[in-house]
């Protein structure tokens, strides 16, 4: 379509009604990214973990559960998520059904209460990518799913190393009910990958493996399993279950004598994913690269060690990647003669293209053809980049930065461990309000939704607002932290307060600009032809 009014209709038809019709080829399956640093590997010595929600149903809200005392013979309810009934919410949605209890602990931690609760007022912090598995490890006679275990660990864990222990005892006692997960959990000195799944039909328990990222390196999870050699006996990289050997050689899927890769015993089938591969390798190619690996390999280190210190900045820039320049970027087929009579890649191609439009320009190499994708994603509910620091109080070394919908036409705010409050717009979920500006995940929507009619220009846009308004965050952070620090020594409330009024005001203003964003781009567009 030539005419730009018309290509808005779709984005006017959300406006209006909160969600596009139904696509019934577009595959539902929850698609996440997290990217893992060292503290050696980061320009500030911050150890970091990081996620994109990449989710079509997850719930779009954030808020801050406090620490709080239980009775003896209290219990928490397990919940198993599942699809909500069509017509049951005003958009596509999860529903999380009760399904047993466990005893809960006397005392429970603080922690943000997002999709996946990430981080906590210790500076514990998780990233989640799901992976699959093979489908005979699923088990439906477990209570624990993977949003629940981080909500558990958020809630009784201080450290990495105790998560893990705390998940292999819980997952025993208990039982891992859902698929293969990986989760990428940070503390104030190092990061770990967690990968862990069922332990097969009718068993209950668990099967998981975890490894270390060395201090210098950086890792990366996107969808598939990534741990290959390990070595149970070196504690300071690897730590397992007592069934890792045994439910193998039982399954006939390893045998003693053969190398034991992890990833091919247990999750082989991820390893042919061009989704979860390409990513893999574009973080490493964006953040390394001097090791020129190859975009095709079936294989990537776990970790590499990056060719500069990372920056706040640079972590920002690879999610928002979408392979921009590389034979991967799906707008390279969609042309137009530009001014100067060269062709060049047209405005309107966007590389958040769905399936339906991927069909109509024959684009090949799209996620509906081999499994493609970005590491950005219109789908994206939310993103998360966790910075814990052992030289400050967690009330201030634990910083995550907040990011809604599609990050690469999003902003991210930064919300402080010491935190006791957030906005409304940002604790309402926009799943269950429908379209209303009362929810904040629904400005940066409208941002992300009419970006897509016009990518080429309207990316320029978009970048023009959030780049200055990142890069003033950024660059403000050290004089606050040391007011923030300042306050925490002659008063720790008042430094809760001091960041809880900092973070809130951001927050409100992202949301506030995102609102006018979208505003001028409906504008400035409205009569191009």
């Amino acid at each position: 379509m030539n005419n730009i009014r018309l290509l808005l209709l779709g984005a006017a038809y959300i406006f209006a009604f909160g969600t596009l019709p139904a696509q019934t080829d577009i595959p539902f399956n929850d698609e996440c990214t997290t990217i893992t640093v060292g503290k050696k590997a980061s320009d500030d010595g911050s150890v970091r973990t990081s996620h994109t929600d990449d989710s079509h149903r997850s719930r779009t809200d954030i808020s801050v559960v406090p620490a709080q005392d239980h009775p003896k013979g209290a219990t928490v309810t397990m919940m198993w998520r599942r699809w909500a009934k069509a017509g049951s919410t005003p958009m596509p949605s999860y529903q999380d059904v009760p399904i047993g209890t466990i005893p809960q602990v006397p005392h429970t931690f603080k922690y943000f209460n997002t999709a996946y609760p990430c981080l906590n007022e210790h500076q514990l912090a998780i990233g989640e990518s799901t992976i699959g598995g093979r489908a005979s490890l699923k088990s439906d006679s477990g209570l624990i799913e993977c949003q629940t275990l981080c909500m558990l660990l958020m809630q009784r864990c201080s450290t990495a190393r105790d998560a893990i222990r705390t998940a292999d005892t819980l997952t025993k006692k208990y039982g891992w009910r859902d698929a293969g997960e990986c989760l990428t959990i940070a503390d104030r000195n190092e990061v770990w990958h967690l990968e862990i799944y069922g332990p097969g039909k009718g068993r209950r328990g668990a099967l998981w493996v975890a490894q270390r990222v060395p201090d210098d390196h950086i890792a990366v999870n996107a969808n598939a399993s990534t741990i290959k050699e390990i070595d149970p006996k070196n504690s300071d990289y690897f730590l397992c279950s007592d069934n890792i050997y045994q439910l193998a050689l039982d399954s006939g899927w390893w045998k003693e004598g053969e190398p034991f890769r992890f990833c091919y015993v247990y999750a082989p089938e991820s390893r042919q994913l061009i989704a979860a591969r390409r990513r893999e390798w574009r973080v490493f190619d964006l953040l390394a690269p001097s090791l020129k690996l190859d975009p095709n390999m079936e294989n990537y280190p776990f970790s590499v060690r990056p060719d500069t210190l990372v920056t706040m900045e640079a972590m920002m820039r690879v999610f928002r990647d979408f392979y921009e320049g590389t034979p991967y970027d799906l707008r390279k087929n969609i042309t137009v003669t530009g001014k100067e009579g060269k062709t060049v890649i047209s405005p309107m191609a966007n590389p958040f293209m769905g399936v339906d439009e991927l069909r109509l320009h024959k684009v090949n190499g799209g996620w509906n053809e081999y499994g493609e994708r970005c590491i950005a994603v219109r789908f994206t509910v939310y993103g998360t980049i966790i910075q814990c620091r052992d030289w400050l109080p967690d009330e201030i070394g634990g910083l995550l930065w907040f990011a809604l919908d599609n990050v690469a036409s999003s902003v991210y705010v930064p919300i402080y461990a010491g935190v006791t409050d957030l906005p409304s717009t940002y604790k309402t979920d926009a799943r269950l309000t429908g379209f209303s500006k009362e929810a904040a995940w629904w400005g940066f929507n409208r941002v992300g939704t009419l970006a897509m009619q016009r990518w080429g220009d309207m990316r320029r846009d978009i970048e023009a607002v959030w780049k200055p308004f990142e890069k003033n965050l950024l660059q403000q952070q050290p004089s606050i932290e040391a007011e923030a620090l300042q306050l925490y020594r002659k008063n720790p409330k008042k430094c809760a307060a001091f960041l809880t009024g900092y973070t809130n005001e951001w927050c409100d203003k992202a949301v506030e600009a995102a609102w006018k964003l979208g505003d001028d781009i409906w504008t400035r567009y409205d009569e191009l032809w």
